[in-house]
């Protein structure tokens, strides 16, 4: 970026909004537990975010029905630009679908500030099973229907849907054990009480260098850089089952037009920080740091009918 657009753009993050007071905290709400990969992340923009704001950003942990809760209490929220949402698919988009009783609804109640990451999962199983190949654990779950359990961090989120898109794209059933959050189901599945699980790279790359779990393959179309020797979905012979899921910064809907610019550039500047380009790339999540406001708002048009085909799809209820 040029000299002077890069002062322009910082001067223009330091000026003081009517609707948002400088002095003033704002609540950005992780709608999962603490210590994956959507509190880690949130922690290091809204740190860089604040320095940029010149104003005090607090993240709040949220966690509940897979997401809903923490979404919905920002839909609720007041739109003065005090609280935002660490907004996913899941809960944002999938949730809405498999669960048409929801309290809110992505395109009535929240406002697109930016995008910030899509990341893909990664298959991992305990050492203690033999399958050292995907298609091993696959054939095994052929011969022994719903004899194998796959844990994730609530129904609807990416964690089970790729459990679902594996089904549906192999015709074995397993049986879908959803926690309160990740970090559960991880323990339970180094502890051999779960037979495999899709987690994101974050969480499972740390257990995988000490040998408690074993990766079989990537859900992205390319392999991850953190971990170059496991192979993806479709090399593993299932193309079907490739899914990332993306990630952006969203506000209650009615919040200024002002406040939501000036919260947008301090998210795309924080994007480009250094240790936050390096954070991301430790957690193999791609930085949307072109989805801005009106990306991030034609997203929110086209991702429900690509999700509602992939939902029918892997048959997930």
């Amino acid at each position: 970026m040029p000299l002077l657009r890069r002062r322009a753009l910082l001067g223009m993050l330091a000026v003081p909004c009517p609707a948002v007071a400088q002095e003033r905290t704002i609540t950005w709400v992780v709608p999962f537990a603490a210590g994956g990969i959507t509190d880690s992340t949130s922690r290091v923009v809204a740190q860089r975010m604040a320095q940029l704001l010149g104003q005090p950003i607090v993240v709040e942990n949220r966690p509940g029905a897979g997401g809903t809760i923490g979404t919905e209490s920002v839909a609720r929220a007041a739109p003065d630009g005090l609280t935002v949402l660490y907004g996913t698919v899941g809960p944002l988009v999938v949730q809405a679908i498999l669960n048409p009783g929801l309290r809110y609804a992505l395109a009535r109640d929240f406002a697109p500030i930016h995008g910030l990451g899509a990341s893909p999962n990664m298959l991992v199983v305990p050492p203690m099973r033999p399958w050292t190949r995907m298609a091993d654990m696959v054939e095994a779950a052929r011969l022994r229907p719903e004899s194998l359990s796959y844990g994730s961090s609530g129904i609807g989120t990416s964690l089970h849907l790729c459990g679902e898109l594996l089904q549906a794209a192999t015709g074995i059933r397993m049986v879908h054990v959803p926690y309160v959050n990740g970090a559960q189901g991880v323990a339970d599945l180094i502890a051999g009480r779960l037979d495999l699980m899709f987690d994101f790279p974050l969480t499972a790359i740390p257990h995988i260098r000490d040998g408690r779990l074993r990766p079989l393959a990537v859900t992205d179309s390319r392999r991850a850089p953190i971990a170059p020797d496991v192979p993806t979905t479709a090399e593993a012979g299932f193309p079907e089952v490739t899914l990332t899921s993306w990630a952006g910064l969203f506000a209650p809907a009615g919040t200024p037009a002002a406040t939501i610019a000036r919260l947008a550039a301090a998210t795309a500047e924080a994007l480009r920080d250094p240790r936050v380009v390096e954070h991301f790339a430790g957690t193999a999540t791609t930085l949307l740091a072109d989805i801005d406001t009106a990306r991030l708002a034609a997203l929110m048009v086209s991702d429900p009918p690509r999700m509602q085909a992939l939902l029918r799809r892997a048959g997930a209820t």
